[in-house]
């Protein structure tokens, strides 16, 4: 694909990147080369692969999920900076 300079002119415009000559140029060049590998891949024949939505197979691992005591009402509040009839009171934000 050619990207031309105004091309990245309005591409350095729309990033808020003030480049110099040469960074255009490279910059330029390095994204030609990355649309040029990116338009390779459509040629690849995809015919015989199935659609894959997870590339390693995952499976999810729970644990049992098993009722245990909370912890002490004393411990928890124990770090509050303040407390009101068993909660915690924070300041109002509306």
């Amino acid at each position: 694909m050619n990207i031309t300079e105004k091309d990245m002119e309005r591409l350095s415009l729309q990033s808020r990147l003030e480049l110099t000559p040469e960074e255009k140029a490279a910059y330029t060049k390095s994204l030609e080369e990355s649309l040029d590998y990116m338009n390779s891949l459509k040629e690849l024949d995809l015919s015989t692969t199935e659609p894959a939505s997870v590339v390693l197979p995952i499976t999810n691992v729970f644990r049992e999920d098993v009722p245990q005591a909370g912890m002490d009402k004393e411990l928890v509040f124990a770090n509050a900076p303040e407390e009101e009839e068993g909660t915690f009171k924070v300041p109002r934000i509306i």
